[in-house]
């Protein structure tokens, strides 16, 4: 059988597209979609989005990693999938959908601009060394001296894996403080199991983190990743910080057919 896919990216964070509305795509083949994302035999991505229907919002977000699991939120694979339906026509400018983690609204601008809301985040372990906190994918954030040449693979699969985090594990974000409302970082992503040029959870992670441990009081932060340039904004209060808003550009790369 063959498909129609389509290829986009988020500052770097690389996704296989499927507009799956008739149910046609073998969801639980995992060795398939793991196939389709190797960048080597198949189309090459970070992860494999489907678009589908859902009775209650404009579509329903269902994500996948390289690895061929189905996974928790990621960002900016929801950045693209909002950038995606847009061409499709399912949406125009504004979009409420269903994820793994709950319900999102989005806009999308002329310019390939998209705004996703995340979920709230009230639950923030600060440790002396590192923070943990869920913004929708579970993330470890670590300040670190000289980022640029930091072994990320290799430190971040340590802590992926070892005791801290069990079985399940965590994304592992490296951070440098740039200045009072900018941070440059680094992630090692579950699921890849290597760095990737962005991680949309892992930017929101990451400015979350440094306001409530005292690196920063913004409340709009921008983020370096390997990617680009992505930017975190929120409204703090007594409860935690809501009103998590993602912004960063999501663009359309290629589209084609591929036999399965």
């Amino acid at each position: 059988m063959q498909i129609e896919f389509y290829k986009y990216q988020g500052t770097g964070n690389d996704f296989v597209m499927i507009d799956n509305r008739t149910n046609f795509f073998p969801k639980d083949d995992v060795k398939l979609i793991e196939r389709l994302c190797d960048r080597r035999f198949g189309i090459g991505a970070d992860g494999l989005i489907l678009l589908e229907n859902d009775s209650e919002t404009d579509f329903r977000m269902v994500y996948y990693n390289s690895d061929g699991n189905q996974s928790s939120m990621c960002g900016n694979g929801g950045r693209c999938l909002v950038a995606f339906a847009n061409q499709l026509g399912v949406i125009d400018d504004k979009t409420t959908f269903i994820a793994t983690d709950g319900l999102h609204h989005a806009s999308v601008s002329a310019d390939s601009i998209v705004s996703l809301q995340m979920i709230d985040v009230n639950e923030i372990q600060k440790k002396d060394s590192y923070t943990f906190l869920n913004t929708g994918s579970p993330h470890h954030v670590q300040i670190v001296d000289d980022l640029e040449h930091y072994n990320v693979k290799e430190n971040g699969a340590a802590i992926r894996y070892g005791e801290l985090y069990g079985e399940k594990g965590s994304n592992v974000n490296f951070v440098k403080k740039v200045d009072s409302d900018t941070f440059s970082l680094r992630t090692y992503e579950r699921g890849v199991e290597d760095e990737t040029l962005a991680c949309g959870t892992g930017a929101t992670a990451v400015a979350i983190a440094m306001n409530a441990i005292g690196e920063t009081d913004k409340t709009s932060i921008n983020l370096n990743v390997e990617g680009g340039k992505l930017v975190v904004s929120f409204d703090k209060n007594n409860d935690g910080y809501t009103n998590v808003f993602l912004t960063g550009p999501a663009k359309f790369v290629f589209k084609g057919t591929i036999e399965i």
